[in-house]
């Protein structure tokens, strides 16, 4: 081991049906669906094996072992001025200025929430670390500190892991975040599990629960899109290059969750399962209605095309796709709404969650034991 954690709290990971991963968009194609005579992907995983006496093959992390792999792991890993502490001890020490960290985990499993034959190793960790420095953010909280656990099969090769490590670096510099520690460990199913810790910089954590008859709904990134990926790559196709890279590899407003919590949100989330869903986990926690005008969600043309294509419904990936990691916050009525954030519904007294004033028929997201 070389770190280790304790302390978790926060929602139940998202899940995905299998293959779900997220990334930079595809330049193996344009950015169009694909005509017939495209190269199909496999609609199934592969079994990653190892030819023997191949010198073209990477090594696997059986023929590395395990110190070595931890020491080409962590070389990737960069630091800042929270972190006192980094790799190489029994424990990582990060500071928490304000005296409460906020704590977060998300697990990701080989086959059913991402394929290596739908995403690079580096996208896999990018998207490993964006699940979680988005729940931080959720919280109104800026992000310091990444441990990331690997449970890997021996044939894996290490230099997949190597580009798992540079994926989770970059993306947590990207908050200004460092990963400090983690684990490794042999095991059947190829499974990454990583958590986030944050600081709340003097301010009240922003919940679930806040949200008050009278607010106004609103958004900031965007939605559908990933689950217009995974539908792509699902029938076998690499393009539109924007569906795909938006399942491949997420992108979190951050910067407008910090912007939210500083205009004095009253509740706010991570949108990982979905906008319907997820809005009703707020309706729930606060103890209101929530009213969604799809007015204010149009339809990209890109998503529209794609979806006529595959025979899908765009609105439907809108509404209940997940895996973007928008986030969906409830606003006083009389805040002027923060840069990157626009207006989508409205609260009101009552129960749960209607679209444009109607009960929504369907499911409203993903549910990772209720779905097949």
């Amino acid at each position: 081991m070389y770190a280790c954690t304790c302390a978790i709290t926060g929602h139940l990971p998202r899940a995905a049906r299998s293959g779900r991963c997220g990334a930079a968009p595809d330049t193996g194609g344009p950015d169009r669906f694909p005509f017939a005579s495209e190269r199909r992907l496999p609609s199934d995983p592969p079994t990653f094996k190892r030819p023997r006496n191949d010198p073209t093959v990477s090594e696997t992390v059986a023929e590395v072992g395990e110190f070595r792999l931890i020491e080409r792991f962590t070389r990737h890993f960069g630091t800042t001025d929270a972190v006192l502490l980094g790799p190489g001890d029994d424990a990582a020490v990060v500071a928490a200025p304000d005296g409460r960290v906020v704590a977060c985990t998300d697990m990701l499993v080989e086959g059913n929430h991402f394929r290596r034959d739908w995403c690079s190793a580096a996208d896999v960790g990018h998207k490993a670390a964006a699940v979680n420095l988005a729940d931080v953010a959720a919280m109104g909280a800026r992000p310091t500190a990444l441990l990331a656990a690997v449970c890997a099969p021996q044939d894996t090769p290490a230099e997949w892991l190597e580009g798992l490590a540079a994926g989770l670096a970059d993306e947590a510099a990207a908050v200004g975040a460092a990963v400090v520690g983690g684990d490794t460990t042999r095991g059947d199913q190829l499974t990454i599990t990583v958590t986030a810790l944050g600081d709340l910089e003097g301010r009240a954590p922003v919940t679930r629960g806040g949200a008050r008859p009278g607010d106004v709904i609103a958004l900031a990134g965007k939605v559908g899109w990933a689950a217009g990926g995974l539908n792509v790559l699902s029938r076998g196709f690499r393009s539109p290059g924007a569906l795909v890279g938006a399942y491949r590899r997420p992108q979190p407003p951050y910067a407008a969750a910090r912007d939210a919590a500083l205009m004095g949100v009253n509740a706010m989330i991570d949108v990982s399962d979905g906008l319907l869903a997820d809005l009703g986990h707020i309706a729930t926690a606060s103890g209101v209605a929530i009213d969604v005008d799809t007015a204010a969600l149009p339809v990209p043309e890109a998503m529209r095309n794609a979806a006529e294509a595959l025979g899908s419904d765009a609105r439907r990936w809108l509404l209940t796709g997940g895996e973007d990691h928008a986030l969906a916050a409830a606003f006083p009525a009389d805040v002027l709404l923060p840069e990157g954030w626009r207006r989508i519904g409205s609260v009101a007294e009552g129960a749960g969650v209607t679209v444009d004033g109607r009960r929504w028929t369907g499911p409203t997201g993903w549910d990772h034991f209720a779905t097949a």
